[in-house]
């Protein structure tokens, strides 16, 4: 057996990574060390890409000028309430989620919205309530590190693909090493006050954010467990 087909003999310890991923909503403040940080950045670097371009960029936000980007983006998010004719001032680089939704996937979003504000006392209609959980988006869950995600604008639709891919290496790498995370698209209609203050260049687009740390167990939303669908109602075989 090689070097290489040793390491990956445990398909276990890769399912368990992947089943335990999910999206935490509580950080605890406790630091993660940059070596820990590069790591796993290392790691997910091994993602595929188209002729292996590997199109990503990857900003490491932490203390102060993670501070100031939380400061900014929570101001403009509170404006944005306030005057929802700014919509068209905070405008994502591309559409993420689809402009008009359709079943099965618009019944999912809702069971998943509603099942989220239910776990958190969120009734339907307090319109203060959703705009304060929603805002912990921009405060990346009170996690120790936030991560801003850019691709090049010359890119096409497969770079965010190939993207796809490293954001999961990322995700379960953190767990492997017992962090947590939580990838957020939430960011991307602020890409304008983003992308100047983390030192990103205008040939650059936001891809989508994430927070990174130790995840608050006690936290009652960290309970919150998405459903997934059967592998027959999504698989079709072919013979």
């Amino acid at each position: 057996m090689s070097q290489v087909s040793a390491k990956i003999n445990d398909p276990a310890s890769v399912d368990a990574a992947i089943e335990n991923r999910f999206s935490a909503r509580a950080f605890l403040p406790t630091p993660v060390p940059r070596q820990v940080l590069e790591s796993i950045l290392h790691v997910a670097s091994r993602a595929p890409s188209g002729t292996n371009a590997q199109p990503w960029k990857v900003y490491v936000l932490q203390g102060a000028k993670k501070d100031e980007l939380v400061q900014k983006v929570c101001a403009a998010h509170d404006e944005l309430r306030q005057h929802p004719e700014l919509e068209t001032k905070f405008r994502e680089d591309y559409d993420y989620y689809p402009r008009h939704w359709v079943e099965p996937y618009l019944g999912r979003r809702r069971q998943n919205g509603w099942s989220l504000y239910g776990l958190l006392g969120i009734g339907k209609g307090d319109k203060d309530a959703m705009h304060a959980q929603h805002q912990r988006n921009f405060r990346f869950f009170d996690a120790p590190v936030g991560l801003m995600f850019t691709l090049d604008r010359v890119m096409g639709q497969g770079s965010l693909v190939d993207y796809g891919m490293f954001l999961q290496n990322i995700m379960l790498a953190a767990r492997a090493r017992g962090l947590h995370t939580c990838p957020q698209a939430a960011w991307n209609n602020f890409g304008s006050i983003i992308l100047p203050l983390i030192g990103a260049s205008a040939e650059e687009m936001l891809v989508c954010g994430m927070s990174l740390g130790y995840a608050d167990e006690s936290a009652p939303v960290n309970s919150f467990f998405t459903p997934r669908e059967p592998v027959q109602t999504f698989t079709h075989w072919v013979e």
